[in-house]
């Protein structure tokens, strides 16, 4: 009986937040290989030293994406800063690598860029917002909801200390309704009367509000409005990581299904059965 290969796995990102819990995930679970990770704090180090891991195997930790492809990989997962992000994909896609983006902060023209230089190597690159299954649900619901109430904006919670406006898992949800249409808007934003600022920010042609506040961790709500009544949707996190390993794990499974960019979770999961 041969043994499937297991898919081998570089996490940039691996000692922050989210990337330090997914690689705890990943060293746990049978089909998936940590080969290798990127962090310039923690250049030179074994990840399961900094992190307590149990796996057998020296996980080395490199300065630069560059260093840590020189290690065989399948997938990596990019987990960094938007300053670095596009850098560290486009080379991972250029060494014949599959990515599985969780950055947050890159832009609609940053994918666009990184989709095609995906379709030139034909390699695939699967960008979550965010790996929560209650968040690709409320995308879900959000879609469907937008084919039936016209009018609705979205707002963005966060912690005072997240740098980046609106997150990662705000443009996903934009660029998913985007494709439904635009928001209706009974007054037009420059037809506003005082301090038009206080409407949003236009994002694919609806109003987005990013709140950063302390206490936050992550939420995002989504609120239609129609006559005499009104759908909210909301997804909030927690102070823990773990919600985002499930999904990611799934992200690493089935990046290799297709070749391109795909954005959002919900492209490689099955709402029909």
């Amino acid at each position: 009986m041969t043994t499937k290969k297991k898919i081998r796995v570089c996490v940039a990102g691996a000692t922050g937040w989210a990337g330090s819990e997914l690689c705890k995930g990943i060293v746990l679970t049978a089909d998936l290989e940590l080969v290798s990770a990127v962090s310039r704090k923690s250049a030179g180090k074994d990840l399961n030293e900094l992190l307590n891991l149990s796996n057998k195997q020296k996980i080395p930790v490199f300065g630069t994406i560059e260093e840590a492809l020189a290690i065989p990989c399948d997938v990596l997962v990019e987990y960094t800063k938007p300053d670095i992000a596009k850098h560290q994909v486009i080379t991972a896609i250029q060494h014949g690598v599959n990515v599985v983006v969780g950055a947050s902060g890159l832009s609609d023209a940053d994918y666009e860029e990184i989709g095609a230089v995906a379709d030139e190597n034909k390699q695939a690159v699967l960008a979550v917002g965010n790996f929560a299954i209650s968040v690709v649900l409320l995308n879900k619901f959000a879609e469907m909801a937008a084919k039936y109430m016209p009018n609705w904006e979205i707002i963005d919670y966060a912690s005072d200390a997240k740098v980046d406006s609106p997150s990662g898992s705000t443009l996903e949800l934009a660029n998913k309704l985007a494709k439904v249409s635009a928001s209706n808007k009974t007054i037009p934003i420059e037809d506003t009367k005082g301090i038009k600022e206080t409407r949003g920010a236009d994002i694919n042609g609806m109003q987005v509000h990013s709140v950063r506040l302390p206490g936050y961790v992550i939420a995002l709500e989504t609120i239609f409005g129609m006559e005499d009544e009104k759908l909210i949707l909301k997804h909030e996190a927690g102070n823990s990581a773990k919600p985002y390993v499930q999904g990611a794990l799934l992200a690493i499974r089935k990046v290799d299904t297709f070749t391109g960019l795909k954005r959002g979770l919900d492209n490689v999961m099955d709402f029909n059965s």
